[in-house]
């Protein structure tokens, strides 16, 4: 419902300005990354499920389709073919011994490495463009992002 003659305060709408922008960019640069990746050869399902589990082992499968997000059979579909290249196992889950929960293996731990250190990488480039007070900024920016997500 709106109120004849209320408007929203500039500085509201200044902000959701600046976080439609900061939301824009932030997806260009992720886009960038998952193109520049060296895992290509994986789908990127996988590759989303793979750093899930990495970030929430052990974790079970309706998780990983909850939070990917896909359907169910996809998740199943996505592990089958993870823990076929030996990037994870199966184990009974530790809370519930009835079902089961997805880990990585060692292989999929350096995978999750190569990937974070190629994804870093990349970045460095990135803001190698930028001059050095944009480039600590952004830096900084990271910092704060990063403890807004903690409780995410």
């Amino acid at each position: 419902m709106t109120v004849p003659g209320w408007r929203f305060p500039t500085e509201v709408i200044a902000m959701a300005q600046e976080a439609l922008q900061l939301l824009v960019s932030m997806h260009r640069i992720v886009r960038h990354l998952r193109r520049s990746r060296t895992t290509s050869l994986m789908h990127p399902t996988q590759f989303l499920a793979l750093m899930l589990i990495a970030d929430e082992q052990p974790i079970r499968i309706g998780e990983i389709a909850a939070r990917v997000p896909c359907s169910q059979p996809t998740a199943t579909t996505t592990v089958a073919g993870l823990e076929e290249a030996g990037l994870v196992r199966r184990e009974p889950d530790p809370v519930d011994g009835r079902a089961t929960a997805v880990v990585l293996t060692d292989a999929g731990a350096e995978t999750v490495a190569a990937s974070g250190q190629q994804a870093a990488d990349e970045l460095a480039k990135v803001l190698s463009r930028l001059d050095e007070a944009d480039r600590t900024l952004v830096l900084q920016a990271g910092a704060v992002l990063a403890r807004v997500t903690d409780d995410l």
